[in-house]
């Protein structure tokens, strides 16, 4: 007997019992469905939930594999700076992708363990299908959080998030807030000193500098990020191609922009991203970067103040330092969290670009805020699409009532 026959028998046998999601989530996933309608469908489409997760995930797939070298590459570049000089020659390399896998890849392990075995709990105890909503999130997940965050506070997040992000709201397609930003945000708030500073963004930098604390004889690392250096007032190591490229410390999946250009232009021409979501995004920080620029030019603020180093930073370079270019791609256009009318995708996303400037400036403490600008939109997206419908339906009262008159 082959193994889907087994796996059909299987499903059978457990037909009607609580343990029918799990056995019904494995054939599923490894084998086509043979069910079909009986009836007439309403609408007929090529496109699924599951295949909609899968193109996410394949343009997820390059920011991973270039995270997995960047990760080699920072903690040998921090060792030996003289690795910066040729980036490129010194980055595809064995070593690097070595290391970089023995700290990534666990990341995506206890990410997709942890999260899929809560799926299944909560599957078999509330008694409905297993969703594949969590394969998005499971994968974005290692992108967003420092390399050496440890497995077992990833694990707890993963957790928190499923259960409190999504689960309690009903299931995928019915959760308000982006589970993995809620995934992020119980880490920064319950663990901030790991999420945040100048020593988690690099491997190995936080054990140097504990054995450093405990007396041994060893130079220190340090992975401090761009944001960081500006946030300080300091001046910044690295060049545009590197950030542009993705050459710097950071989280797992968000330095290299070329790649999440690349990312977006998938994803918008598969028709999975929303385009006017991401630009409208980068508009509002851009935005929000010209006021920050045009109040030091003006003379406002002195170059004394703790917010001069972010709001001298020309706008056009926020869009290449920090994780907004991230965030607009991958976590804005989250179909069920983001507003769903047009004009109201306009708004949602200028706000979501705006707000996160505004924070990076206004928080020197953690020069990031795009996560917090999103999930605050999440809450506030029902609301934008509510009086967008309701000021599309004055207007055609409006239209209604010169025509009738």
């Amino acid at each position: 007997m082959g193994l889907k026959q087994k796996l059909h028998t299987l499903k059978m046998k457990y037909k009607g019992t609580k343990m029918a999601p799990a056995f019904n989530a494995l054939h599923t996933f490894l084998y086509l469905p043979n069910e079909t309608t009986h009836s007439g469908a309403h609408v007929r489409a090529a496109d699924d939930l599951k295949r909609t997760m899968n193109i996410v995930i394949m343009a997820l797939v390059p920011c991973l594999i270039f995270g997995i070298f960047n990760a080699g590459y920072q903690h040998y570049a921090a060792l030996d700076e003289t690795l910066r000089a040729a980036p490129v020659a010194n980055f595809f390399t064995w070593d690097n992708f070595i290391l970089g896998c023995w700290t990534v890849l666990p990341l995506v392990i206890v990410s997709y363990v942890v999260g899929l075995a809560a799926e299944f709990l909560f599957a078999v105890i509330k008694g409905h299908e297993v969703e594949e909503g969590y394969l998005v999130t499971g994968m974005l997940v290692p992108l967003i959080v420092p390399v050496d965050i440890p497995l077992w506070m990833l694990a707890v997040a993963v957790i928190f998030g499923v259960v409190i992000g999504k689960e309690v709201f009903g299931g995928t397609g019915m959760n308000i807030l982006n589970p993995a930003l809620t995934i992020r945000a119980f880490l920064f708030f319950a663990y901030p000193t790991w999420m945040s500073g100048d020593k988690v963004w690099v491997h190995g930098a936080v054990e140097r500098q504990k054995e450093i604390a405990a007396g041994a004889n060893v130079d220190a690392i340090s992975g401090e990020t761009i944001l960081g250096s500006y946030a300080q007032n300091n001046s910044v190591v690295y060049d545009y191609w590197d950030m542009f490229w993705g050459f710097i410390p950071g989280s797992v999946g968000e330095t290299s922009k070329v790649l999440i250009i690349l990312g977006a232009l998938f994803l918008i021409f598969t028709k999975i991203g929303s385009w006017r979501i991401i630009f409208s995004t980068l508009i509002g920080a851009l935005v929000m970067g010209l006021i920050f620029n045009g109040v030091v030019e003006l003379g406002w603020i002195g170059d004394s103040s703790k917010f001069y180093g972010l709001m001298n930073v020309p706008f056009w370079q926020h869009l290449i330092i920090g994780s907004i270019l991230f965030g607009a791609v991958y976590m804005a256009t989250d179909p069920v969290t983001a507003s769903q009318t047009n004009k109201g995708k306009w708004i949602y996303g200028f706000l979501i670009g705006f707000i996160s400037i505004l924070i990076r400036v206004f928080n020197p403490a953690y020069p990031e805020g795009v996560f917090l600008a999103i999930l605050l939109m999440n809450v506030f997206a029902p609301t934008i699409d509510h009086y967008v419908l309701q000021g599309n339906i004055k207007k055609r009262a409006k239209r209604l009532k010169v025509k009738t008159a």
